[in-house]
């Protein structure tokens, strides 16, 4: 059976020397009440900058500007619906928004506005998803 290969986006939101989080949903089957920076999937002939533009509404209510590339990571999975196994490459990217005013979507139950160093230590203490802690730079 040959690998699958997917592309999520995802964008690290700073306002005010702050990062926004996204609180994965108690029932997840992946990285339940983990913290995960806003973004998801590539869909199909989507570019991925729409992509990210869709999913930060989607998720957060927020419409973004795209700045620059932070980061690129490895992040393999099992699909929920499939149980195939997934390579995914994340693109992440450094975005800038207007607001604070968050409305979540039902993946998530919480959302929070971070220092760097709350991150940092969030990271020490296992409290990311591991594909956030990889994007951060701090694996």
């Amino acid at each position: 059976m040959s690998t699958m290969w997917g592309l999520t986006v995802r964008g690290i939101c700073e306002l005010d020397g702050k990062v926004l989080l996204l609180k994965v949903r108690s029932r997840s089957s992946h990285d339940a009440n983990k913290w995960e920076i806003p973004g998801g999937k590539v869909k199909k002939c989507e570019y991925f900058d729409e992509a990210l533009k869709r999913e930060y509404l989607e998720e957060t209510g927020l419409e973004i500007d795209i700045k620059s590339l932070h980061n690129v990571v490895r992040n393999d999975y099992t699909a929920c619906k499939t149980s195939e196994e997934v390579k995914s490459i994340q693109l992440i990217m450094k975005v800038t928004c207007q607001s604070d005013e968050i409305t979540i979507s039902r993946e998530h139950d919480d959302y929070g506005w971070f220092s760097w160093d709350e991150i940092d230590e969030m990271i020490e203490n296992g409290l990311l998803t591991p594909a956030a802690a990889n994007a951060f730079g701090k694996n």
